[in-house]
């Protein structure tokens, strides 16, 4: 299972926009902070632009891809993305699938 690191690609629209520079735990509010050093000339990103984080295939490394948003205003320099989406595990989804099919056969159908 692949586990987000320093280096792993940005992207948007599947396009390489930079790399994941640092990645910490902030223990006040229990999240995972990782600062992403996007190259200057992808630095015009909306102010209302949302991050997830996806894995490059079935076992592959994981990624940040970033979706823009519509505000015509420009995030600055060290600004946080206020929408985020956590990573999807793999095991987790498996997991649920297999609970609902082992419901599903208990029932008779």
């Amino acid at each position: 299972m692949g586990v987000l690191k320093k280096t792993a690609p940005v992207t948007i629209g599947g396009v390489r926009i930079g790399r994941v520079g640092d990645i910490s735990f902030d223990d006040t509010t229990y999240e995972a902070v990782v600062h992403l050093n996007i190259e200057k000339k992808f630095s015009k990103l909306p102010t209302d632009t949302t991050a997830g984080i996806f894995t490059a295939g079935l076992l592959g490394e994981q990624y940040v891809s970033l979706e823009a948003g519509g505000e015509e205003q420009y995030m600055k320099d060290q600004e946080e993305i206020k929408i985020t989406q956590s990573a999807l595990v793999l095991e987790q989804v498996i997991g649920q699938f297999l609970f609902s099919k082992a419901s599903e056969g208990g029932n008779g159908n």
